[in-house]
């Protein structure tokens, strides 16, 4: 892993360096910035595969930072931050962040996340071994481009995003439990994983419905789950 770039961001110098003391062991390259104006300028400057962002800094926070990176760039995010409460999580998440890491934390969970979201970020479109444009009354899959588009309009979806859409449409039809997306797509236990999927599934209807309250396309089945109309 020693050609990927990894941007730790946080205001305290101390978390900054033992993360990047870890990802290193990791054979991860490191670079680090304390607040997210210089993070900012870093993902500017360099070649950037994943951040680790923390969310209460000086300057300008993780929440405006993660928005500002969102409107160019759909790298793996990584939220830190030491509040537990579920509406702090969901935040981060609705902003854009693809997970979130509560301090103080166990470097081992957050190595082990980080690796699970390079291998989703690096190997994006390859879920299901799927080749072929999938097209649904307007909603269209090109896994080779890595895009959605909406009547022909690309729609700016983040790694997760993309993944949840590409699972659903090449199952069109089929309905996933919560647990079953959260698994296949985080490739992790879906315990307790409603608010983390319920979030980024409304973040998708957003993206790709025209009226995300009454969607065409992506639809819940009440009780069972989601699923994308063929």
């Amino acid at each position: 892993m020693a050609d990927y770039n990894i941007l730790v961001v946080d205001d305290e110098k101390e978390i900054r360096e033992a993360i990047a003391i870890y990802l290193k062991n990791e054979g991860l390259n490191v670079i680090t910035a304390e607040d997210g104006v210089e993070a900012i300028e870093k993902l500017n400057e360099n070649t950037i595969h994943l951040i680790i962002l923390d969310v209460m800094m000086p300057r300008q926070d993780g929440i405006q930072t993660t928005l500002k990176i969102r409107e160019k760039k759909n790298i793996p995010i990584i939220i830190l931050s030491a509040k537990s409460e579920d509406m702090d999580k969901i935040h981060g998440l609705q902003v854009g962040a693809d997970d979130y890491v509560t301090k103080p934390f166990n470097p081992l969970e957050l190595i082990a996340r980080v690796k699970s979201q390079l291998r989703r970020y690096l190997t994006l479109g390859m879920y299901e071994g799927c080749e072929k444009v999938i097209n649904l009354n307007g909603l269209t899959l090109d896994p080779s481009a890595k895009e959605v588009t909406v009547n022909g309009d690309p729609v700016k979806l983040t790694p997760i995003e993309y993944k949840i859409v590409e699972l659903l449409m090449t199952n069109a039809g089929r309905v996933f439990s919560i647990n079953e997306i959260y698994e296949r797509v985080w490739n992790e236990p879906g315990y307790n994983a409603e608010n983390t999927v319920a979030v980024h599934i409304r973040k998708i209807r957003e993206k790709i419905e025209i009226d995300p309250k009454n969607p065409r396309y992506l639809k819940v089945v009440w009780g069972i789950g989601y699923k994308i109309e063929k």
